[in-house]
């Protein structure tokens, strides 16, 4: 089996060197993403306060790197989304956001939904990741 292949992106935020943004292994045909957040290129964060701007941000950065692996969206197969101050109230909006960023027809991944106290940095209020088919 071939090994797996660092998925970094020139359009995302250069990491530590310690992780990848994702991976591909063609061998099995997966292309698995690091939780993605809302930032730009520069590593900062877009949509402060915005949950729905920050969802939309996190699965465009998602759409990057599936590309970069030969992926797409409409292949995702597993997801799961981590939010901060998660509770039942906000359980429409989510399912909302979640559907926005299905496209037509696509089978509907497996899911999960972890509510977390924080993520990596302050103002971040969503991270995403997932598996996907070549």
């Amino acid at each position: 089996m071939s090994s797996p292949v660092a998925l970094n992106p020139a359009e995302l935020p250069p990491l530590t060197g310690v992780i990848s943004h994702g991976l591909a292994i063609p061998d099995l045909g997966l292309v698995y993403t690091s939780g993605q957040v809302a930032w730009d290129a520069k590593g900062e964060l877009v949509g402060r306060d915005d949950l729905a701007a920050q969802f939309t941000k996190a699965y465009e950065n998602i759409d990057i790197v599936l590309a970069a692996g030969g992926s797409s969206r409409s292949k995702i197969i597993k997801e799961t989304i981590h939010l901060v101050g998660y509770n039942t109230d906000n359980a429409e909006q989510l399912i909302g956001l979640i559907a926005g960023c299905r496209g037509p027809g696509q089978t509907p991944p497996a899911s999960t939904c972890v509510g977390v106290e924080t993520l990596f940095a302050e103002g971040y209020l969503v991270e995403i990741e997932v598996v996907a088919t070549l």
